[in-house]
């Protein structure tokens, strides 16, 4: 019933794989199985001198799309995700099947069990190097494949963010909770830096740490741990918090030229005069005493060439207009950089997708280790969403960011049980032809009347219980 695995080479190099795509159905699953076929977690395991997995059923390839199942339907538990395995897995997760598998192919009343404690074990024991590896690799040939021939740049809008975890001592020791002057907070907190590709929302495996504590780490260090698995040659733009000078020689040294949003005292200190709209100065940036006291390793030459360009822009909730300070080290004109720094904002509803949509905001994890393939895994799912709006983009000649990603997420959650237990190819193809037609419905409202805007305020909760004291 379902389509076969790349050839060997495709395994490794991932060639082709653009080609393919345009022949071959792009449900989830179809992608999830050429992207990252059992063939590849062997290899896996055999490069990084893992145990070899015996013939099983909750295999590695099996575990991780039981995950991704699990974060697409947001309140998907362990029995959901069980039951799907039941119900519609097809035998391509299983290239040599072990016995109970063999036997529930041989007689229709053989069963395999519905309990969660296997599933449950297997996702313990899978090893936090295949998840990271299974999302590079699906990250990368995605983003290939979603690059569109006329685009003039590759660009990664880059933006931070904090991640709530159960309090338990393992999470407490590893990510402290922040405190203030009424005492110490009750949720363990990381901070998490994330890379989204600015066309189609392709989103790089983040990079965390604690928030608080002894150990603390800034937005600004995460990304500079992070940079080295961007593509290469790609633009980095990041707002006010990352226009700061050690991002920007991270970033120029390794090959990624810079468009930084900087604070006005930033901005002055640099130009050595009060900012005017119009302002295009070539110069060249050179670190602080500061920066010097916080970065000891810099070289004393370290410096990085770029401009100052300063424009007077009127944002688009119709406040008042104000003066825009950035730093880039492209060639392009002024007004294209402007542009370009004007797609920032999409990492923001990026954001709230991974943490409102997919369930990141508060983490269900109680292991250091299982918080990694968490967001690891929920990287995975969403990237899958991606490339199937992608698709979608494609055959309409429309941005991927014109479509809903809620939307096309509940499309893919509807139609993809149907399509993994279709009776035969034709039936798939004709399921895979609704889902995409749907798929094609789930586009953005064109407003042409700006909708009002609401100043940026956290609003209460209605309390049913008076506050637990410490």
């Amino acid at each position: 019933m379902r389509r076969g695995f790349p050839c060997s080479d495709d395994v490794t190099s991932g060639a082709g794989l653009s080609a393919r795509l345009g022949t071959a159905p792009t449900d989830l699953l179809s992608f999830y199985l050429r992207l990252l076929p059992p063939e590849f977690f062997a290899q896996v395991r055999e490069h990084d001198k893992l145990r070899r997995q015996n013939n099983r059923v909750y295999t590695d390839a099996v575990v991780i799309w039981l995950m991704i199942l699990q974060r697409l339907q947001g309140d998907g538990t362990m029995e959901t995700a069980v039951m799907e395995l039941l119900r519609s897995l097809p035998s391509e997760f299983w290239p040599r099947p072990c016995k109970r598998l063999q036997a529930r192919a041989e007689d229709s009343h053989t069963k395999l069990s519905s309990n969660t404690g296997s599933y449950n074990q297997a996702r313990q024991e899978l090893p936090l190097t295949i998840v990271e590896q299974c999302g590079d690799r699906a990250f990368l040939q995605l983003i290939e494949q979603a690059r569109p021939a006329t685009a003039r740049r590759d660009a990664f809008l880059m933006d931070g963010s904090s991640m709530r975890m159960p309090h338990n001592p393992k999470l407490c020791a590893l990510y402290p909770p922040g405190s203030n002057q009424h005492g110490e907070s009750h949720w363990p907190l990381m901070r998490i830096v994330v890379a989204h590709d600015l066309y189609s929302g392709m989103a790089m495996r983040p990079q965390w740490g604690p928030m608080y504590g002894d150990h603390a780490v800034s937005e600004q260090v995460l990304l500079e741990q992070a940079i080295d698995r961007l593509p290469k040659g790609c633009a980095v733009l990041g707002d006010a918090n990352f226009g700061v000078f050690s991002v920007a020689y991270a970033a120029t040294q390794r090959g990624h030229p810079v468009v930084l949003r900087l604070t006005k005292s930033r901005a002055r200190s640099l130009a050595k005069e009060e900012l005017r709209d119009g302002m295009d100065r070539r110069m060249r940036w050179k670190p602080s005493s500061h920066e010097r006291r916080k970065h000891p390793d810099l070289p004393g030459d370290a410096g990085v060439d770029g401009r100052l360009i300063v424009r007077q822009v009127q944002p688009s909730n119709g406040e008042a207009p104000f003066l825009l300070a950035l730093f880039t080290t492209l060639e392009d004109e002024a007004d294209s950089v402007i542009e370009l720094y004007g797609h920032r904002w999409n990492i923001e509803t990026d954001l709230r997708s991974l943490k409102v949509m997919l369930g990141l905001e508060q983490l269900n994890s109680t292991t250091p280790e299982m918080v990694a393939k968490e967001i690891d895994v929920a990287m995975l799912a969403y990237n899958l969403v991606r490339a199937v709006t992608g698709v979608a983009a494609q055959k309409a000649g429309l941005n991927p960011r014109q479509f809903s990603f809620t939307r096309v997420r509940n499309v893919i959650n509807a139609f993809a049980p149907l399509i993994a237990t279709a009776r035969d190819e034709r039936q798939a193809q004709q399921l895979f032809d609704d889902m995409m037609y749907y798929v094609n419905q789930a586009r953005l409202p064109r407003r042409r009347k700006k909708r009002p805007t609401y100043p940026r305020a956290v609003w209460s909760k209605t309390q049913k219980f008076p506050k637990r004291k410490p």
